[in-house]
């Protein structure tokens, strides 16, 4: 039988199920397939959840509370800092999803929060089990990433021109390599 926290936390879910622009893709049934396999944690208003530079093992979606994205940057002058602020039903931390990257920010908590969080080994998992939802899924989070690239490509052309912004891309591209 359901108790009052089980509708609660349905209700929840449901938030981040049906409200996901990173899940819009996806049906509700692959939505759900996915949730199911999230880790549901409490945090605590000032907590971190991780640091800058961290190794990228999973993302996150907010259920409730707010999240303080920061990044600094170290310059030879000074340090500088951006910050962004978040809120249910939103996810983050997405781009280690599928791709071993640093963490490019920290994340803490702004208020009290209830975070469900999908790790590699939870997508491992996911892939076994529902290979479609699996590739949806992924698609959504290359779509998310290349649409931020763009997105960051043409802020920095405008700020220090093509010839240096593109050159910035094709070299980090080809010096993998």
């Amino acid at each position: 039988m359901f108790t009052k926290s089980d509708f609660k936390k349905l209700k929840s879910q449901g938030s981040i199920v049906f409200n996901s622009k990173l899940l819009s893709n996806m049906s509700p049934l692959e939505r759900y397939e996915l949730l199911q396999l999230c880790h549901r944690r409490k945090y605590k208003e000032g907590e971190f959840i991780y640091y800058q530079n961290d190794p990228g093992t999973g993302m996150y979606f907010i259920e409730e509370g707010s999240v303080k994205l920061a990044v600094t940057a170290n310059t030879e002058s000074e340090d500088k800092k951006f910050e962004i602020d978040i809120h249910a039903p939103s996810e983050f931390g997405t781009m280690s999803i599928g791709y071993e990257i640093q963490r490019l920010s920290s994340a803490q908590c702004l208020t009290d929060c209830t975070l469900l969080g999908f790790f590699k080994p939870d997508f491992e998992t996911l892939k076994k089990r529902h290979p479609e939802t699996a590739v949806k899924f992924l698609e959504s989070v290359s779509t998310q990433v290349m649409k931020q690239l763009e997105q960051t490509m043409k802020k920095l052309t405008e700020s220090i021109g093509v010839d240096t912004a593109f050159s910035i891309l094709l070299e980090s591209q080809y010096e993998a390599d």
